[in-house]
């Protein structure tokens, strides 16, 4: 097998002080790894961190997706308000290589149709790339609900199923392609995957799993 079509390796984040504690029941993770589950035809792989809202335990834990988990994409849910304790931007940012700015601006008008609050999150995507740069990985700070985490990734459609505002996981595949990663595939009833022409695959040719 091609070493660009093994699984894709996902890591799940998600910052919550209470829920960490026990608390109460996280619920970013399972919304994040269900989603990912309907949406990617290609094989994938997920680590999953149940953290507390701690600067430093965030970047250790994003830093150790990506250098020594070999992550292709990290997925981060929790802690990106304009509270004392919401820090995972600032824990992003700081392990980052690249900013991402599309990412966060795209969450927050999708979330601007619903709520006036939406200006008040802080969510960025950035790139970091292995000690020895032969990859790289996406990083992206995604809200704490799961029906935005959902809205945010898939994108928002009229009654008639149009899509009126694109999801951000439409974006996700190719920039894993530009930075070393597998070729993903999505099912497009979901949220469709776009590429340039020249970028594009035959599907024939890639690991798929088997539609529903």
């Amino acid at each position: 097998m091609n070493l660009l079509d093994r699984p894709l390796r996902v890591g799940l984040v998600s910052a919550s002080d209470r829920a960490s504690a026990g608390v109460y029941k996280d619920e970013g993770l399972p919304g994040l790894r269900s989603w990912l589950d309907g949406v990617l035809l290609t094989p994938w792989e997920a680590t999953e961190r149940l953290i507390p809202d701690e600067r430093a335990v965030i970047e250790a834990t994003l830093i150790d997706l990506v250098d020594v988990a070999a992550c292709d994409l990290v997925l981060t849910t929790g802690g990106t308000g304009p509270a004392l304790r919401d820090v995972t931007p600032e824990a992003t940012l700081a392990v980052a290589h690249k900013e991402m700015p599309g990412f966060g601006e795209q969450m927050r008008q999708i979330s601007l149709r619903f709520v006036p609050t939406a200006i008040l999150s802080r969510q960025v995507g950035v790139i970091r790339f292995a000690p020895d740069q032969s990859r790289g990985a996406l990083i992206v700070n995604l809200p704490g609900q799961p029906k935005a985490i959902r809205e945010t990734l898939e994108g928002l459609r009229d009654a008639d199923g149009r899509l009126v505002a694109a999801g951000i996981f439409a974006a996700i595949p190719y920039c894993i392609d530009l930075i070393g990663g597998p070729y993903i595939e999505t099912d497009e009833r979901v949220c469709k995957a776009f590429r340039p022409k020249a970028a594009v695959r035959a599907r024939d040719t890639l690991p798929l799993k088997a539609l529903p």
